[in-house]
């Protein structure tokens, strides 16, 4: 069984890394070396691109902050959670789930939606 809590936490840890070095020591860290990623408004392949991914959001996004919003869960190799996004005002500004697969302990893919985004 995977610890969802555990996979969520790690995964919530890199998306929050400003600094481009720690980001890609975390991602190397918890993510498989051909993870994926894909949501409604972008994607990458491999830890490169999955960190500029990141720092974009960053760039687009300065200060604002993810965070869990509920429990995360999953069974076998698979774990879903939801995420908040904003800034201090407005932690939720813009919401999510993604579901994620593990391959030996490592965030493989990644598969997000967007719940809830200013109009």
């Amino acid at each position: 069984m995977t610890d969802a809590t555990h996979i969520a936490d790690r995964y919530i840890a890199a998306w929050n890394e400003t600094d481009p070095a720690r980001r890609d020591a975390l991602l190397a860290e918890n993510w498989s070396t051909d993870a994926t990623y894909v949501d409604p408004v972008m994607s990458g392949e491999g830890r490169a691109e999955i960190s500029a991914l990141i720092g974009a959001v960053h760039a687009r996004f300065p200060g604002f902050r993810f965070a869990l919003a509920g429990a995360a869960d999953g069974y076998g190799d698979k774990v879903r959670f939801s995420w908040a996004l904003g800034p201090k005002t407005e932690p939720d500004m813009i919401q999510g789930t993604d579901f994620v697969v593990i391959d030996n302990g490592r965030l493989k893919s990644v598969t997000g939606f967007i719940d809830k985004a200013p109009a």
